[in-house]
């Protein structure tokens, strides 16, 4: 059952860009983003009006994507749903979380592997500096990193456990499931909480999160929309 301390977790992406990531945060009016190197999330009010969405369109710039979680309403008029998933959110149910000794902590110079591995692995969005958002651990065979996992989203009280992969030939050892343990003891260590998001159709992983010790908390939404080309046309005309 859901509670009033989990209600953050409704808008995450806004919940931390007013909080714990405000540092990160790209404002016009009542919309936030990430800058476009960190994360794609962009954060809409909970009622968005046709105000918020123009702001969106400046932030964004003319034929741009935006992320959105949690947005179930509709774009308006004009505005590309390029993507549109169900997801799931888990949150910490008496999870036993504990350090791996074979995890390292990830830094700058790691990016370039930890870019080919979410490629090929497609764990979610995952940018050159997504890195600075929180904690990231790696596990390396023979000097090559095979499994990674690390901090996403940070709404108040709770940090999200995000771009879990895995190298296809490391699969079957159980290293994700490790990675998770080990990034929810950080979390846990400093008084917050972890959760994590997946899309509802990824049924393994929900599965292994679950085994883990996360309760299903409820659904979200994922989804992309495109800023129309013609707002180029519009300020031109505006700044003639």
């Amino acid at each position: 059952m859901s509670t009033a301390h989990e209600a953050v977790l409704d808008n995450p992406a806004l919940a931390s860009l007013t909080g714990p990531h405000a540092r990160f945060a790209e404002r016009r009016g009542r919309v936030l983003r990430y800058p476009a190197d960190v994360s794609p999330w962009v954060a809409l009010p909970d009622d968005p009006a046709d105000g918020d969405w123009a702001d969106v369109a400046e932030l964004a710039g003319p034929g741009a994507q935006a992320l959105l979680i949690g947005f179930r309403g509709t774009v308006p008029e004009g505005w590309e749903v390029t993507f549109r998933a169900e997801g799931v959110q888990l949150v910490d149910d008496g999870v036993a979380a504990v350090p791996d000794p074979e995890a390292v902590r990830l830094g700058p110079a790691d990016v370039p592997e930890m870019l080919d591995l979410v490629a090929r692995t497609r764990p979610g969005p995952f940018l050159p500096r997504t890195l600075e958002l929180g904690t990231y651990l790696g596990i390396r065979r023979d000097g090559a990193l095979v499994a990674m996992a690390g901090e996403r989203l940070h709404p108040p009280g709770w940090t999200e456990i995000s771009a879990v992969c895995t190298d296809p030939a490391a699969r079957g050892q159980g290293l994700a499931g490790r990675l998770v343990l080990a990034v929810a003891h950080g979390i846990k260590k400093r008084g917050e909480t972890p959760f994590l998001q997946a899309a509802a159709d990824n049924t393994g992983a929900v599965r292994l999160y679950q085994a883990l010790g996360f309760r299903l908390r409820g659904t979200t939404v994922f989804m992309g929309t495109r800023v129309p080309e013609h707002r180029t046309h519009e300020r031109l005309v505006a700044a003639g």
